[in-house]
């Protein structure tokens, strides 16, 4: 009996040593992401900005369009769905453009702004390891804004929807078909297919870079981010007249062909266009992009970006 008892005691003991001192390990991780969501409140100010200004217009829009419908509605279903579906698309391709211009924005800024404002001494004193801060920092373009982004996206739309929906009582329009033709549903599973993919895998060596050149970088971040592709592209031309470099810039900037194809029947199809530039899938097809190469290539090379920032933001003290 005491033998057992001993050894209850014994697990138990352990499983509350276990516990803190996972919470311990999890801890600086958690409070560095939330000091990121005080210190940049652009971080979410932006989209939601966006959103506002979207919903003023379009409700400008929807009173217009009821203005000269004058109790008609179009006939041709294509009409219709143009004029029901396109605002979602719109709404979505300017809120999340919006943003991944933050995320591009806040990568550059991240770690270059506590050097300028003398910040990273302070941070430095703290019991945080620079693998903490720059992954805790890395996380929110990665992940945090995209996902942000969404929310307000998702929220934006079902707003529109209800505006929509009172806007055109008593037209002689079917309520219900506005909810049918915006596809809220579906769009949102699209929309989430997108977030996760392109603008949080596959741009992520885009991220590192910026990072990287972030804490790298005497002054002028932008200018240093951008130089060096540029003289790549230039020297490449110049020397073997190709451009194999820019040609996977831009795929790595337009999404390529892993998110924003999908093969069907066999061959590869392109995707729908939305309106704003946006491209979205009738299908999620993960499976395609995450046996794309060029996906596992990138994440590697976000790796080594990550990790030359680590050992950099060691050794780098206030401008």
């Amino acid at each position: 009996m005491n033998t057992s008892s001993n050894a209850v005691t014994g697990s138990q003991a352990a499983s509350q040593t276990i516990a803190p001192a996972a919470m311990a390990a999890t801890r600086p991780f958690y409070w560095s992401l939330r000091r990121e969501l005080w210190e940049y409140r652009i971080i979410y100010l932006t989209p939601l900005t966006a959103a506002v200004v979207f919903l003023f217009g379009f409700v400008v829009n929807i009173i217009r369009v009821r203005y000269q419908m004058h109790g008609v509605w179009p006939v041709d279903p294509a009409k219709r769905h143009e004029l029901l579906a396109s605002p979602f698309a719109v709404s979505a391709g300017l809120i999340m453009g919006t943003a991944l211009i933050v995320g591009f924005y806040y990568s550059l800024e991240a770690l270059y702004g506590e050097r300028r404002d003398r910040s990273i001494l302070f941070w430095k004193s703290l019991p945080v390891s620079d693998l903490t801060a720059v992954l805790s920092k890395f996380t929110i373009p990665l992940a945090i804004i995209p996902l942000l982004s969404l929310a307000v996206t998702m929220v934006t739309q079902f707003i529109m929807l209800l505006l929509g929906s009172v806007a055109l009582l008593g037209s002689g329009v079917n309520v219900g078909e506005i909810w049918a033709q915006s596809s809220f549903f579906r769009l949102s599973l699209d929309f989430f297919y997108h977030i996760v993919t392109v603008h949080g895998l596959w741009y992520a060596p885009i991220y590192g870079w910026l990072f990287l050149v972030s804490v790298w970088s005497p002054r002028a971040p932008l200018v240093w981010a951008l130089l060096p592709p540029f003289v790549v592209c230039g020297v490449e031309k110049l020397a073997f007249n190709t451009t194999y470099f820019l040609t996977l810039l831009e795929a790595r900037f337009l999404g390529m062909q892993a998110p924003s194809m999908q093969h069907v029947s066999g061959s590869i199809q392109p995707m729908q266009h939305a309106s704003g530039g946006m491209q979205m899938a009738d299908k999620l097809v993960p499976v395609h992009f995450f046996t794309e190469p060029g996906l596992w290539i990138g994440l590697a090379i976000a790796a080594v970006f990550l990790a030359a920032a680590v050992r950099l933001r060691k050794y780098r003290g206030p401008i």
